[in-house]
């Protein structure tokens, strides 16, 4: 039991190690030689750390991503055979994805080779697309684009061209976009993950809770503390066994959480919240949860699994037997712990946190493994718990409720950032009364499902179950015509999606930071600008809370122009560009991209939500904000006066 104690430390803290590394082993560099008049070769310098490899061109599919060097078409320029490596990679099957694979390990570099069929000075551009992973975890697949300018071809001498420096992206030749020193404040810097890590930890802890009254779980629990019992006539032995099948379930779903981190990478993590495509695949995997709990089928595995294990459980003693025993749990009972499972992972990956589904899953695990050791030490609690009963189908049905209800909030970032307008708010919040309504009837027995048993009477816990689901229907009914619901707010989408609302007129706001910029300065008024993200829970409990009330409405309204920069908007620019960071040149392809380009760019911050004032040079007047779970109407009302005062000074 120590060694698995040990185990556990160590997992723990590679959790915590994990999230602070945002590694880049794998960089690129490039230049052209020429080596006659009229013909030369792109040279891409590759380094990779020490540990790092590199994977390889034309890889099989349902493997990694293949290495790519995609060129621009350019009339003028021939591409003359295929890509040339420095050294031939290594080929070995790789276990993990059951495929021959083909890498490198050190440094090369990669050459194409051209010719010119004219005279003139050409630009050699395209992007390399690529992926690396070391023996513990891989990155995300990448994108870099290069940009390649030839000045001359008119001599016979060797012309080494340098990178061609790409504009500002701002694509203005105003100093709005400039860089400028931002006073820092504590609201300013909160993380942009959209929960703690804490919290996640209580999702997982709740989730466990949650998985232990169903039917598939919470029979085992006497019959397995009853096993150990009468297996060791010493109690202190059948504690310890009990502690050890605890200790063993941790660390089962502890290793499922730190694959799913080490699969993925933080890069990939910090995706999920935003994609269009993800977040319909977790709106697709809840409903199908959420259906299974109701009764329609349930989600199983191959029986010939849990046998196995079952087996080696049999064949095997001391801590590996009960090892087993309960991986055995953990697959007997996947029909019901599964659904949870799948919505704890999809809920803790889009915190874009990198140690979310682990850190989720220690909570899951821990809470479903809390009854086994405390039963063990407390036989005599056995008696006092309920017995199994139609009971246990209505917790499975009540989840079946919720994971229905929560699955609209991944369609809704999909619609938000796709710009569909399928979800607004009103239809989202008429979709939630409808669920929460059918809830309340369910739990009055006026609605039942072909395995529910036959309720003779109401009991009291059922009805003030159903109390709280009625009332929080009539709490949403308000909302259908623009009332704030500030306690779902991190659910639903923002007011502004609002067609019909009794509750005040919304924002006069601009989405182009240019051309915000611009109105301004000829109206002689101070700027708000406000980065933020359909996608961000953080800026929907701000919007709530403090900027979606009448005092912030008309204080902003009066005084500024406000210009509302979403920084994941997936709308693609008519012109793509790119743009010279951190020496690397980055792609701008959609107004997002744009948008948190210019966050990082001109205010060094990349969290959201984020606020500034600004005059009409594009110079802050005060210090920014962000985030704050403790601000208040009156401490935001005054920092916006504050910057009018600023802005009047400025002026003189």
């Amino acid at each position: 039991m120590n060694k698995l104690a040990i185990t556990i430390s160590v997992l723990i803290l590679s959790i915590f190690s994990l999230s602070s590394q945002i590694q880049n082993p794998i960089t690129w560099s490039s230049d052209i030689v020429m080596t006659s008049q009229y013909e030369g070769k792109v040279v891409f310098n590759v380094t990779i750390e020490p540990g790092w490899h590199l994977y390889g061109f034309n890889l099989p599919e349902g493997g990694p991503k293949s290495t790519q060097i995609i060129f621009d078409e350019i009339n003028g320029v021939e591409y003359i055979g295929d890509l040339k490596a420095s050294k031939a990679p290594i080929e070995k099957f790789d276990e993990m994805f059951n495929l021959t694979l083909s890498w490198w390990d050190s440094d090369l570099t990669i050459e194409q080779t051209f010719i010119f069929t004219d005279k003139v000075s050409h630009i050699i551009s395209g992007k390399i697309e690529f992926q690396g992973c070391n023996d513990q975890s891989c990155i995300a697949p990448q994108k870099e684009i290069f940009s390649l300018n030839v000045d001359s071809v008119e001599t016979n001498n060797i012309i080494v061209a340098e990178e061609k420096k790409s504009d500002n992206g701002n694509k203005t030749t105003s100093t709005w976009w400039n860089p400028v020193k931002v006073l820092s404040t504590e609201s300013a810097d909160q993380p942009s993950t959209n929960s703690p890590w804490w919290m996640i930890f209580i999702y997982g802890f709740l989730g466990g809770l949650a998985a232990l009254v169903t039917p598939c779980v919470w029979p085992l629990v006497p019959m397995t503390v009853s096993f150990f019992l009468k297996k060791n006539k010493s109690k202190a032995k059948s504690i310890k066994d009990a502690m050890t099948y605890g200790i063993g379930i941790v660390v089962i779903y502890l290793l499922l959480g730190l694959a799913i981190t080490v699969i993925f990478g933080a890069g990939k993590l910090n995706e999920l919240a935003t994609s269009a495509v993800f977040n319909i695949i977790f709106f697709v995997l809840l409903v199908v949860f959420g259906i299974s709990f109701l009764g329609a089928f349930d989600i199983k595995l191959p029986s010939k699994w849990s046998n196995a294990i079952d087996g080696k459980a049999e064949q095997t003693t001391g801590v590996i037997s009960i090892f087993f025993m309960a991986f055995t749990l953990a697959l007997v009972s996947f029909s019901c712990t599964g659904p949870l499972i799948g919505t704890l992972l999809v809920e803790a990956a889009t915190i874009g946190n990198i140690s979310g589904p682990a850190i989720g899953m220690a909570g899951f695990a821990i809470a479903l493994a809390i009854p086994f050791t405390l039963f063990a030490i407390f036989p005599s609690m056995l008696k006092s718990v309920p017995k199994s009963g139609g009971w246990l189908n209505s917790v499975k049905v009540v989840l079946g409720f919720l994971e229905l209800a929560l699955a609209l909030k991944f369609l809704s970032v999909a619609d938000l950032c796709e710009g569909w307008g399928i979800l607004d708010r009103e239809v989202f919040l008429a979709l939630w009364i409808v669920i929460f309504s059918m809830l309340g009837f369910y739990l009055l027995g006026k609605l039942k499902f072909a395995h529910d048993v036959d309720i003779q009477h109401v009991s009291v816990t059922r009805l003030f179950f159903a109390i709280a689901s009625f009332a929080f229907v009539v709490y949403m009914i308000p909302g259908l015509w623009g009332a704030p619901l500030k306690s779902i707010s991190a659910f639903a989408p923002p007011l502004s999606t609002q067609d019909f609302n009794l509750y005040g007129g919304g924002f006069k706001e601009f989405d182009d930071f240019d051309e915000g910029m611009k109105y301004a300065q000829e109206n002689n008024m101070p700027v708000l600008i406000d980065f933020t993200g359909f996608g961000c829970v953080n800026c929907r409990k701000m919007e709530s809370a403090v900027f979606d009330t009448e005092r912030i409405r008309k204080a902003i309204n009066e005084n500024y122009v406000l210009i509302k920069l979403v920084v994941d908007d997936k709308k693609s620019l008519s012109e793509p560009y790119t743009v010279e960071e951190n020496g690397k040149t980055t792609a701008i392809e959609t107004v997002g991209d744009k948008w948190s380009y210019l966050q990082r760019h001109k205010f060094h911050a990349n969290s959201q939500p984020y606020y500034i004032i600004l005059d009409n040079n594009g110079n802050p007047l005060m210090g920014s904000k962000g985030y704050d779970p403790a601000e208040s109407i009156d401490l935001f009302e005054a920092w916006l006066l504050e910057g009018v005062e600023n802005y009047k000074k400025s002026n003189k």
